[in-house]
């Protein structure tokens, strides 16, 4: 092989790990946040995928005609496409409990930005999020993230796409996301029951209260007063069950 075949082959090998690692990380939570310019994004992936490229085992496929490579292509860009969306699927549970627990606080606003979460989002779920984003990178869990896209290599091998595993793993993620939107927000279901309850007897007690002037200060303090004491295990729980989605890639 002369040094052109040789540049050529490296070029490919480089540009098949930033199909997968470059889609993924346009949705992995911390990477791929809205805030961070698509440049500097791209810029990030290109990088990591040149200094990763000698790890990932492609030079097979590397080697492919035309044809057969450009399958490789799309089966790769396919996987990072997975990777990522999965990962944003389960940490979209903080946006959920945020949600309910600014509806439940009284705090939603149909106006407030959304900082990587959907549209109609509420002031606490953008603040959740951008806790759970700093804390990926304080925990040192973008190290995992890295290192399972590396790992993914073993599970998806170049060229090999398995859509059925790859559609029933979304449906567990999504099943899993909801069911931790719901945990982290249970306290706050709790709360709200408890207060409502005390001001409907409180109305039913002495009917000229004024509840609802009454109940809107002691539902935003409780809801307040609610995030501070549950807002680190629910950070918590969310950052071990991203680890726990990561961590499956290594054996």
């Amino acid at each position: 092989m002369d040094l052109g075949e040789l540049l050529v082959a490296q070029a490919l090998a480089a540009g098949l790990v930033f199909a997968r690692l470059g889609t993924a990380l346009m949705f992995l939570p911390g990477f791929g946040e809205q805030s961070i310019p698509a440049r500097h994004r791209l810029l990030f992936a290109l990088a990591l995928s040149v200094s990763l490229s000698p790890l990932a085992p492609i030079e097979g496929a590397a080697q492919a005609a035309p044809v057969a490579l450009l399958a490789i292509f799309a089966t790769e860009i396919t996987i990072g496409l997975w990777i990522g969306t999965t990962a944003r699927i389960l940490f979209s549970a903080l946006s959920f409990a945020g949600y309910q627990l600014g509806m439940v606080a009284g705090l939603s606003n149909a106006f407030a930005p959304s900082q990587g979460s959907f549209e109609g989002s509420t002031l606490l779920s953008g603040l959740l999020l951008m806790a759970g984003v700093v804390l990926i990178f304080v925990t040192e869990l973008h190290h995992v993230m890295i290192t399972a896209l590396i790992d993914s290599y073993v599970l998806f091998p170049p060229g090999r796409l398995m859509l059925g595993d790859l559609a029933q793993q979304t449906v567990r993620a999504v099943a899993r996301s909801f069911y931790l939107g719901v945990s982290l927000a249970a306290p706050f279901y709790v709360l709200s029951l408890v207060l409502n309850l005390g001001m409907g007897l409180a109305n039913r007690v002495m009917p000229s209260l004024p509840v609802f002037f009454v109940a809107a200060p002691l539902l935003i303090a409780g809801g307040l007063a609610g995030l501070v004491f549950a807002g680190p295990p629910m950070l918590s729980a969310m950052m071990q069950a991203l680890a726990d989605w990561l961590t499956g890639f290594s054996f």
